[in-house]
């Protein structure tokens, strides 16, 4: 669109996500407070005010990384940028922020709490853009005196797939959206992926604004990751969209949000003012935020825009939480391939929209397809969402794989409503919860009815001061790095050919000593439940956290019955007896980690 000096320019609603999806997208969610706060005092003086500040996935980073209380972190947000900020926070339909869906009772709280702790709008999207998922949700946004963003969630397609997300498809979504009544502030066309292509931007946009007329506020977001972005923003603004949402360096680009000063850049000449942001401020700010987020690893895999995305699709928000927690593992390696194996996932699951929960759901099956091979293990999320306890998909699922997940999870498929399905159950109403923080003698107040319900036993543990703390940040890095050498030293039991040595080690050139463990020979390491001896080996099929021990030793066990349960990858693996027999010992204790192929139980 070429400069018309005649024309008045098109005022551009600009959100800033740097503090929720930059965070996430980059850093997976795990950013201290106070070590952001004075960027946010930055951006306000730039001149901005709308904020992408809390909810999504960055609401449980604080509770199960950080130590910090996301209500806290809101209310201190909300104190630097004033009261007349736009603050939004992101929802999930029937899941709000939570881990699983909720009942009413749990949705109207995330509500309440959220317009109590500074939020002004929600943005309330569901993965399989399954109306029925946002209606309750959006009645309660409303009751609460928040603003409400109803959203189309959009990606594009893996090569050879066809069935949905096209411009067609998010027409009948929307047309849903508003035959339902439900009621709404604005409408966002999300794309967590950052996979669709301008052209299919310029068009959906053009679509939702012959239907909605000219007085209602259409937004896009999108992400960097595909490489993509910035031309879909153009897309959209030629197709008369009223917001955008952009994030500032070093949490922009990449798996993030194009640059503030990237857009401001690629619109020069056009008649669109972005926000009425000014460069110069800009520069101020970003050198700010720079400063703040120094000392924290940037994951390489953050900053790069990937071609292959496309064909997974697999989210930024999503991408570097992922990665985050493979290092954790000890098993980064298998990055790649996940990636690869995500397309049949996708296919195979009926087309929901790659972004949280579902994107998580196809990376956990993915994951499960690699390291255990294809369709032989179901993760729970992508097992239930197959079954329909999600809502309905876009397409129905491979009938195989219902069929599998089915006999695996030991649930039959539903065509029930998911809020119906949440509501009757008793473990998420108040009462329940109420009940836990008794038992656990934990202080009785809303948020920490909330905070317990979304985040579950690591709430729990947040809220009895037991949190974990895991940020990455490079000066911590180098000192365990220099830890780890200085405590190289002491003795070991090394195997040798097949025999058990003692070995003394020490730093420089001191004398050691090796002395055979009492002539003991070595066991080879069996494949998985190998038989050793009178009993069977059960190991690890992927790495984790000793969740939970089911059985105790000398107890008897049937083929199938669970032992244990390991936490990862935000799965719950069943450890499962492979055979009947008495249980010969349990070889960890809870919380412990185990890495692949760790004997953790034998059984004789």
């Amino acid at each position: 669109m070429a400069k018309n000096k005649n024309v008045k320019k098109k005022y551009i609603d600009v959100m800033d996500t740097t503090f929720r999806d930059g965070f996430q997208s980059v850093f997976g969610g795990r950013v201290l407070m106070d070590d952001f706060f004075p960027a946010v005092e930055a951006a306000k003086m730039a001149g901005i005010t709308h904020f992408e500040f809390g909810g999504g996935a960055r609401f449980q980073s604080l509770y199960f990384y950080l130590r910090e209380d996301a209500f806290e972190m809101m209310d201190k947000f909300r104190e630097i940028v004033g009261p007349d900020a736009n603050l939004q926070t992101l929802a999930r339909g029937v899941n709000t922020v939570m881990l699983d869906t909720g009942s009413k009772e749990l949705i109207d709280l995330h509500a309440k709490m959220f317009k109590k702790h500074g939020t002004t709008t929600i943005r309330n999207f569901d993965a399989l853009n399954d109306v029925e998922n946002l209606k309750y949700s959006a009645e309660r946004i409303k009751h609460h005196g928040l603003k409400h963003e109803a959203v189309v969630t959009m990606m594009d397609l893996p090569p050879g797939c066809q069935g949905a997300h096209t411009v067609e498809f998010y027409e009948q979504t929307l047309r849903a959206i508003l035959d339902s009544g439900l009621p709404y502030d604005s409408i966002c066309f999300k794309d967590a992926s950052g996979t669709s292509n301008p052209q299919k931007v310029f068009e959906t946009i053009q679509m939702a604004r012959k239907l909605l007329g000219k007085d209602t506020h259409i937004r896009l977001h999108t992400h960097e990751t595909a490489g993509v972005s910035v031309a879909a923003y153009m897309a959209a603004l030629e197709a008369d969209v009223d917001g955008i949402d952009m994030a500032a360096s070093p949490v922009s680009g990449g798996t993030s949000q194009p640059d503030i000063l990237t857009m401001l850049h690629a619109t020069k000449g056009m008649n669109f003012d972005l926000g009425g942001l000014e460069i110069g401020k800009i520069l101020t700010y970003e050198k700010e935020l720079q400063s703040c987020l120094e000392d924290y690893f940037m994951p390489p895999e953050a900053t790069m825009v990937s071609p292959i995305i496309p064909f997974s699709p697999m989210p930024g928000g999503a991408l570097t939480a992922n990665t985050q927690m493979l290092r954790d593992n000890g098993i980064m390696d298998k990055f790649p391939e996940i990636i690869a194996a995500m397309q049949e996932v996708v296919e195979k699951g009926g087309y929901g929209t790659s972004v949280t929960p579902v994107s998580q759901f196809y990376f956990q099956q993915a994951l499960n397809n690699v390291m255990q091979g294809p369709w032989e293990a179901i993760a729970p999320g992508y097992g239930r969402m197959v079954l329909g306890y999600f809502g309905k998909t876009p397409v129905a699922p491979d009938p195989e794989i219902v069929k599998i997940a089915s006999e695996k999870l030991n649930l039959l498929p539903t065509t029930e409503k998911a809020l119906d399905l949440a509501d009757a159950d008793p473990a998420k109403s108040l009462e329940s919860w109420i009940n836990r923080l008794k038992e656990e003698e934990i202080e009785i107040t809303e948020e920490n009815i909330f905070i317990a319900a979304a985040c579950q036993d690591k709430g729990i543990d947040f809220l009895k001061g037991n949190g974990e703390l895991n940020v990455r940040k490079k000066s911590e890095m180098e000192e365990d790095c220099k830890g780890e050498r200085k405590e190289m030293s002491g003795n070991y039991t090394v195997v040798v050919d097949g025999q058990k040595f003692s070995v003394q080690v020490a730093e420089g050139s001191g004398d050691v000593q090796v002395v055979a463990v009492d002539g003991e020979a070595a066991v080879a390491a069996p494949t998985p439940n190998a038989p050793i001896g009178d009993g069977v080996e059960i190991k690890a099929l992927l790495p984790g956290n000793v969740w939970k021990i089911v059985a105790n030793p000398g107890q008897s066990v049937n083929e199938g019955d669970v032992i244990m349960i390991l936490e990862s990858m935000k799965m719950e693996i069943d450890v499962v007896a492979p055979t009947g027999g008495v249980l010969k010992s349990i070889n960890v204790a809870t919380n412990d980690k185990v890495v692949e192929g760790q004997v953790v139980a034998v059984i004789g």
